[in-house]
C-alpha cells in the first residue's frame, strides 16, 4: 500500500475497542479473582499447598504454551472468528471451574481456560491493530487497551474478595459468562473484520508440538521439584526433555519454510532483550501476589475483600507509572533508561517486604507495593513498544504473541519455582527449630483441654505461621533477585526506543511497527 493511501476508518471503531476492552478485561480478572479465591477453593476442595500452585500453573501454561499458535489460528482462519470461538470457549472453561467438584476438575478447567485464552488474546490484539489504521487514534486506543488491562487487575482483587466473601469462591468462574455473553454479542454485531489480510500459509504443526511439549515439560519440571526435590529421577528428566524439545524447535524453526515463530522475532537484540527482561520480572510479580495473598489471609488473617483492597495500592502504581511516567517518556527517552530503573524501583519496593513478620502492620507492606506498582508500571509501557520495535509487518501479530508468551511462560516458572523455594523454607525452618506436625482434628466428642494442652498448642500453631512466613520471605527475596537480573538485562541489551521510535514511525519505509503492542 502506497504512503498516500489511507484505508478507510471503520465508523464502530470505538464500539468495537470497547467490546475488545471487555473481553480484555475478562482474562485479566481471571488472573487476579482466582488468586484472591484460591485460599478458599482449596479449603473446600481439600489440595495441598504444593497442588495448589498448579490451579495457577494450568492456566499459564495453556496460554502461554498455546500463543503462538492461536496467533497464527486467528491470521490463518479469521480474527474475528478466532475471537469469538475464544470468548465461547472461555465461558464454558469458566463454568466448568465454577461448578468443580475436585482438584483434578478445577485445574482442569483452568487449563481449558488457559487454551481459550490463548485463541482470545492474539485476536484481540490482532482485531484492534487492523481497525484502527490512523497513527494517533491508534496509538490512543492501545493506551486505553492497556488502561483497561490496568484496572482489570484491581477490579479482579475487588471482585474476588466480595464474591468469595459474600457469595461463594465459585462465582469468581462464573462471573466470566456475563462478560463473555456480552463481547460476543459485539463481536456478532459491531466488529468487523477488513476484507483480505488472510495467511494461507502451511501451518507449522511440528513448531506448535514441539515448542508446546517443551514448554509443558519445563514447568512440569519445576512443579515436581517442589515435591520430589531437585534431583529426583523425574525432574532431571523433565528438565532435559524440555532442553531437547525445545532446541528441536529452534531447529525445526530455521529449516521450514512458514515457521510458526520466524527466528529473526527473538534475535534482535531489543526485541529479545524485551522478551527475556519481562519474563524474568513476571516471575518475581507472580510469586508475589501468590504468597503476599496467603500471607495476608493466614497469617494476618485479613478477609478476601480487606485482602483485595490491600493490593489496591500496587495497581494505582502501576497505572500511574505506566500513563503518567512510561507513556509520556517512551518516545523522548530510550527504552533503556525507563525499563532498567522502573524494575530497579520495583526491586526496592520487593526489597520492603522481604521484611515481613508473623505480626507486621500494613504500613510496612504498602511502601512495598506502592514502589512495586511504580517501577512495574514504568518499565512495562516501554517494553510493550520495544517488542515490536523495527518488526516486519508480517511478524507484528507474532511478535505480540511472544510478548504475551514471556509474560505467561515467566508467571508459570515463577509460580512453580518460587513456590519450591517456599516449601523448602518452610519445612527446613520446621526441622530446624523442631516444631511438631499441628494435631489432627479427630471425630471423638471434645474433651476438656487443660492450659498446659492450650498453651502447647498455641507454640505449635506459632511455629507453623512463623515457619510459613520464613517461607514467603525467602520466595520475595528470590523476587527480588530476578528483577534485579531483568533491570540489568534491560540496561545491557537494549539500544533502541525513544525519538527512534517517531523517526521509524515517521519513515514509511514498513519495516517498523508504529504503535506499542499492549499484552498482559
Amino acid at each position: 500500500m502506497s504512503d498516500n493511501v489511507v484505508p478507510q476508518a471503520d465508523p464502530n471503531r470505538w464500539k468495537t475497542l470497547g467490546f475488545l476492552g471487555l473481553a480484555q478485561l475478562m482474562v485479566v480478572l481471571d488472573a487476579t479473582i482466582v488468586n484472591i479465591a484460591l485460599p478458599t477453593a482449596q479449603k473446600t476442595l481439600h489440595f495441598s499447598d504444593t497442588n495448589r500452585s498448579w490451579v495457577i500453573t494450568a492456566y499459564a501454561l495453556a496460554f502461554g504454551g498455546l500463543l503462538l499458535f492461536g496467533g497464527r489460528v486467528a491470521d490463518m482462519w479469521g480474527r474475528r472468528r478466532t475471537f469469538i470461538t475464544g470468548l465461547i470457549g472461555f465461558a464454558g472453561a469458566s463454568a466448568i471451574g465454577g461448578a468443580s467438584q475436585s482438584f483434578a476438575m478445577l485445574v482442569g478447567a483452568r487449563a481449558l481456560q488457559g487454551i481459550f485464552g490463548a485463541l482470545l488474546a492474539p485476536a484481540a490484539l490482532s482485531l484492534l491493530t487492523v481497525t484502527f489504521t490512523e497513527a494517533k487514534e491508534r496509538a490512543k486506543a492501545f493506551g486505553i487497551y492497556g488502561a483497561i488491562a490496568g484496572g482489570g487487575g484491581a477490579l479482579g482483587l475487588m471482585l474476588g474478595g466480595v464474591l468469595t466473601e459474600y457469595l461463594n469462591w465459585r462465582w469468581t468462574f462464573y462471573i466470566n459468562v456475563p462478560f463473555a455473553v456480552v463481547a460476543v454479542l459485539g463481536a456478532l454485531f459491531v466488529i468487523r473484520e477488513p476484507a483480505g489480510g488472510l495467511n494461507r500459509n502451511k501451518l507449522d504443526i511440528p513448531g506448535v508440538l514441539l515448542v508446546s511439549a517443551g514448554l509443558v515439560s519445563l514447568v512440569y519440571g519445576f512443579t515436581e521439584a517442589s515435591e520430589k526435590g531437585w534431583g529426583a529421577g523425574l525432574t532431571v528428566g523433565l528438565f532435559i526433555a524440555a532442553a531437547v524439545l525445545l532446541t528441536a524447535f529452534v531447529i525445526v524453526e530455521r529449516t521450514v519454510a512458514h515457521p510458526l515463530l520466524p527466528l529473526r522475532v527473538v534475535l534482535d537484540r531489543n526485541r529479545g532483550g524485551s522478551y527475556l527482561a519481562l519474563g524474568l520480572a513476571v516471575i518475581g510479580m507472580f510469586g508475589l501476589f501468590l504468597f503476599l495473598t496467603y500471607y495476608m489471609q493466614n497469617i494476618l488473617q485479613y478477609t478476601p475483600v480487606t485482602t483485595g483492597f490491600a493490593f489496591l495500592p500496587m495497581v494505582a502504581g502501576m497505572i500511574t507509572g505506566s500513563t503518567q511516567i512510561g507513556a509520556r517518556l517512551m518516545n523522548r527517552v530510550p527504552a533503556r533508561w525507563l525499563m532498567g530503573p522502573g524494575f530497579v524501583v520495583a526491586a526496592m519496593g520487593m526489597l520492603i517486604l522481604t521484611q515481613i513478620k508473623v505480626d507486621s502492620s500494613y504500613w510496612l507492606i504498602l511502601p512495598g507495593l506502592v514502589l512495586m506498582g511504580l517501577g512495574m508500571g514504568t518499565a512495562f509501557m516501554p517494553a510493550m513498544s520495544l517488542a515490536t520495535f523495527r518488526v516486519r509487518p508480517t511478524d507484528a501479530g507474532v511478535a505480540s504473541a511472544m510478548v504475551n508468551t514471556s509474560q505467561q511462560v515467566g508467571g508459570a516458572i515463577g509460580t512453580a519455582a518460587l513456590s519450591t523455594v517456599a516449601t523448602s523454607a518452610t519445612n527446613a525452618y520446621l526441622s530446624s527449630h523442631h516444631v511438631p506436625a499441628i494435631p489432627a482434628a479427630s471425630g471423638a466428642p471434645a474433651q476438656p483441654v487443660s492450659p498446659e494442652m492450650m498453651q502447647k498448642m498455641h507454640e505449635i500453631m506459632a511455629g507453623h505461621a512463623q515457619a510459613a512466613v520464613t517461607g514467603f520471605s525467602h520466595a520475595i527475596w528470590w523476587s527480588f533477585g530476578f528483577l534485579l537480573v531483568a533491570a540489568a538485562l534491560a540496561t545491557a541489551l537494549l539500544n533502541g526506543g525513544g525519538k527512534q521510535n517517531i523517526i521509524a514511525a515517521g519513515s514509511g519505509d514498513g519495516e517498523v511497527a508504529d504503535v506499542p503492542v499492549m499484552a498482559h
